[in-house]
């Protein structure tokens, strides 16, 4: 055949990409004889046996080893780590030393002057440290101190642009 020639008829794999498959309990001289690789007795020894998944050979299985959602009925079964809503703190002192007064602070010009920068993660401001500027703070989230020194100062809260 002309080597240039290529169609659907000559296309094979590239060598050594394929194997035989094992073939299992066809003697003792294979290799994979009598008890066919499963080794003796035990749950791997049975016939329909399949690795489970979430198995975790035999310790105490992750769902058994978190911590439990308070409360009555079924809920308290359940792991409430995945339900923990998380916020990045920032402080309006923090505020008063990275923004000129009259600027407008939002999620993107706060990750900018390094204070949240965790993308995806809403910001909460928090009350700690003194405000003196005029700020239009837009942000996830406002405790009572903080959107009280904020708007003692003259400035606004607000929730952030969308996008």
């Amino acid at each position: 055949m002309d080597p240039e020639e290529i169609g659907l008829n000559s296309l094979r794999p590239a060598p050594g990409s394929r194997h035989r498959p094992k073939r299992v309990g066809r003697g003792e001289g294979s290799g994979l004889g009598k008890t066919a690789g499963r080794g003796e007795k035990g749950y791997g020894a049975r016939s329909g046996a399949k690795r489970k998944a979430r198995y975790e050979g035999g310790q105490m299985p992750i769902h058994m080893r978190l911590r439990k959602l308070r409360g009555p009925h079924m809920k308290k079964s359940t792991p409430f780590e995945q339900f923990r809503t998380h916020t990045q703190p920032v402080n309006v002192g923090d505020l008063e030393a990275r923004f000129e007064a009259g600027a407008e602070v939002t999620p993107r010009t706060l990750a900018a002057a390094g204070l949240a920068t965790r993308k995806g993660v809403p910001v909460k401001i928090l009350g700690e440290g003194e405000l003196a500027k005029k700020l239009t703070v837009r942000a996830h989230g406002f405790s009572k101190a903080a959107r009280e020194r904020i708007e003692s100062a003259g400035g606004t809260c607000g929730a952030p642009p969308e996008g």
